[in-house]
């Protein structure tokens, strides 16, 4: 009988399904966990279970019972301190279970990055009553820029522009946290020129950058992205300084998200994901390797090739603009008549408003050339009720 590593994914999203795949590809036994049954992950993976991943008890449980080799968070939302007591008694979490606390909510990594490691970022405060935010707000200026401590996708951060916006701004954070604790961050609004990750990998063999990927967030969640995107060689050094330094006293292996602000020749630190990003979505056509089968590879210890850039391309997500229980995707055919284009239905068994559901994924000779097909392509996309 064939001896198979084991993983387990903590969070089966659209993300941790490509993660599955490139898994099994390798021959690796495969579990999909996450709070809903037949996420995306699930379809592909070998088991799977529907549990509160917030439970430390239901947690324990489940990796008790699996015994993986590797347990692999695709998501903030876990019980990290448990993930802490299961590493020190012999598990392996990916990266580490001190990088998935300490990202799982943007204070303990805010800190980290600027107080720690003296990475440039934005001013912050942060704030755990609306007395202590508005206090914050007028403290950090305006507009600045608000955001519960836990979240995923971008939901509830906001722009508060004037003091007007302040009620608005701390009720969205309150109903967009993953935890309603209540902390919220309020960071000084960067007037950045653009966007970008640098996906970054720790491999047994060192540390491996991809191409900048540029992309474009609406309310926190991404609604584009690209690459590779126009740098400076000065930029470019200065975001791998700082992906280095964040990932190196984050540590273990695997791919990290680092989203960083281009201003002029300025770069700022902005969050971090220890785990594949949305927005390196692209790479499942711009790269030798995608993000996901880097982070495999470099889970597994297995060694990775240079990773280069085989072509520019570009990603436009679908987004749900209805919340159904029973819904379709229209327009496939003629989107994917599109050139050099490629789609990725995620299959999820309900939808909600402003839900990704899909991703186009277009290449071309240039970044803008693709980026005009991806949108033309998800265009032709609509999400029916059905």
């Amino acid at each position: 009988m064939y001896k198979a590593k084991k993983i387990l994914l903590l969070g089966s999203g659209e993300l941790g399904k490509e993660v599955i795949i490139e898994a099994q590809r390798l021959g690796v036994v495969t579990i999909a966990v996450d709070r809903y049954a037949d996420a995306p992950a699930m379809q592909v993976a070998h088991r799977s279970y529907v549990i509160d991943m917030m439970n430390a008890k239901e947690l324990r449980e489940i990796i008790e019972r699996e015994k993986p080799d590797l347990i692999v968070p695709e998501i903030e939302a876990i019980a990290t301190s448990e993930l802490l007591k299961l590493e020190d008694e012999g598990f392996t979490v990916i990266p580490t279970a001190r990088a998935a606390k300490l990202t799982m909510d943007r204070e303990g990594i805010r800190r980290l990055a600027s107080e720690t490691l003296q990475i440039p970022t934005a001013r912050y405060q942060f704030a755990d009553t609306y007395e202590e935010f508005v206090k914050g707000a007028y403290k950090i200026g305006f507009p600045n820029v608000v955001k519960p401590l836990m979240s995923s996708s971008g939901k509830g951060q906001s722009v508060c522009l004037t003091e007007q916006d302040l009620k608005s701004c701390w009720q969205s954070a309150m109903e967009g946290g993953r935890v309603q604790n209540g902390r919220v961050i309020i960071e000084e609004f960067i007037s950045f020129d653009s966007e970008i990750t640098l996906l970054t990998v720790r491999t047994v063999e060192g540390t491996k950058f991809c191409a900048p990927i540029g992309h474009i967030q609406d309310g926190g969640d991404y609604i584009e992205s690209w690459q590779p995107h126009d740098m400076t060689d000065q930029q470019i050094e200065e975001a791998k300084r700082i992906a280095l330094a964040i990932t190196d006293e984050l540590g273990g292996l695997g791919l990290f998200g680092v989203e960083l602000f281009l201003s002029g020749e300025k770069v700022y630190f902005s969050e971090v994901s220890p785990r594949p990003h949305d927005t390196g979505l692209v790479t499942l056509v711009t790269q030798n390797l995608s993000e996901f089968a880097l982070h495999i590879r470099a889970i597994l210890g297995y060694p990775i090739p240079e990773i280069t850039l085989v072509t520019p391309g570009a990603s436009r997500p679908l987004k749900a603009p209805i919340e159904a229980e029973n819904y379709s995707i229209s327009g496939v055919e003629e989107s994917l008549s599109t050139p050099n284009t490629q789609i990725r239905i995620f299959a999820k068994p309900v939808t909600k408003q402003g839900r990704r559901v899909a991703v186009v994924l277009s290449s071309a000779e240039t970044t803008e050339e693709a980026r005009g097909l991806a949108n033309q392509a998800k265009g032709c996309l609509q999400v029916n009720e059905k």
